[in-house]
């Protein structure tokens, strides 16, 4: 196997991009259009499906008996539900998006006309010198709040800025990459594994490697919310798999460092053969993996067999702690993800 440092550079390169990209569930023409550059810098045929993810053709030989490989690029956040008599807005969750983990950061608030604002998510009234109830509050979408950075004080006041119920609310990533190779930020959840992809796409072209067998990647946007991987299946796709996050966590073999295949989550086991072939070649090429059952796991593919397509189905992905609030991840969990794609497909 060739030296892959340029691969996860670039990779890494690519995840601290999109994850500057604001693209909540539903929210996502923004960093469809970048997906979109990358692939027609990379020389890959691309389209933007109806839906509003992008579907790619990363090429290979028969496309009778054609890989599908799924990552998604919408992240949690939030909506306005309600603009307070304060001016200040009450939300509602997009995915799994946690109040408590959203408690204190910083957010830009898109409107549908007018801009964005920035503001902050707080509880409300989070001044602990003057709420004697600060630590004992429970934190909920109706005890957090977001206070816009501009001079409202009234709901008229905001409302003259254009604000109003279903504006999205994106919360910031802080993406940091610290120089002992740990990626930290929200949403790497799906984003790192989508950077995975792009740079499979980027060693396919540079090594001129034709898969023997043909390779589309579909890049989602609703998978937080439970329908991404539902539509957009070229024909002659035997199988697919989801390129997400690999959990990280109490009772579960998986680090940071390692690329995780799941064997069951919440919907149900993933095909038995692929696992077994998945762990025999990261034991044949020396890729650091573990094989984990995820408790509280849904992945793009699985909306992908409910909508009732006949293919064999996996999930892999480098693993993530923290998962759906401050993740971390690491580039050997990067460099082990992108190996194990590499050696099963070619």
């Amino acid at each position: 196997m060739k030296d892959n440092k340029k691969y996860v550079d670039y990779i890494v390169e690519q995840a601290k991009a999109l994850l500057a990209i604001d693209s909540p569930s539903g929210y996502g023409k923004e960093v469809t259009e970048y997906l979109l550059g990358q692939m027609e810098a990379l020389g890959i045929p691309a389209h933007r499906t109806i839906k509003g993810g992008v579907l790619a053709d990363f090429g290979g030989k028969n496309d009778k008996d054609a890989i599908l490989l799924e990552a998604h690029c919408d992240t949690l956040g939030g909506m306005v539900a309600q603009i307070k008599a304060n001016g200040r807005l009450k939300l509602t969750n997009i995915g799994g998006m946690n109040p408590a983990n959203g408690e204190t950061e910083n957010v830009r608030i898109i409107t549908k006309a007018n801009g964005s604002y920035e503001g902050t998510c707080q509880l409300a009234d989070a001044s602990i010198h003057v709420n004697g109830d600060y630590s004992k509050t429970e934190r909920s979408w109706d005890t957090v709040e977001v206070l816009i950075d501009e001079p409202v004080f009234s709901k008229e006041d905001t409302e003259k800025l254009g604000i109003m119920p279903g504006d999205y609310v994106c919360f910031e990533p802080r993406t940091r990459v610290t120089s002992s190779g740990y990626i930290k930020s929200r949403f790497l959840d799906d984003k790192l594994s989508a950077a995975i992809l792009l740079g499979y796409g980027k060693y396919l072209r540079d090594e001129n490697v034709v898969p023997e067998r043909r390779v589309y990647v579909h890049f989602t946007i609703y998978e937080e919310v439970g329908h991404g991987g539902s539509s957009s299946v070229p024909e002659g796709v035997t199988e697919a798999w989801s390129v997400d996050m690999g959990c990280v966590g109490e009772g579960l073999q998986c680090t940071e460092h390692q690329v995780s295949i799941c064997a069951k989550d919440s919907g149900g086991p993933y095909n038995y053969e692929i696992v077994c072939r998945l762990v025999e070649l990261a034991k044949e090429n020396n890729i650091g993996y573990a094989v984990d059952v995820y408790p509280h796991y849904g992945s793009d593919v699985e909306t992908t067999l409910r909508a009732g397509n006949d293919v064999r189905h996996g999930l892999i992905g480098p693993g993530v702690y923290a998962s759906h609030g401050y993740e971390r991840s690491h580039r050997d969990g990067v460099e082990n993800t992108f190996r194990l794609i590499q050696t099963y497909i070619g």
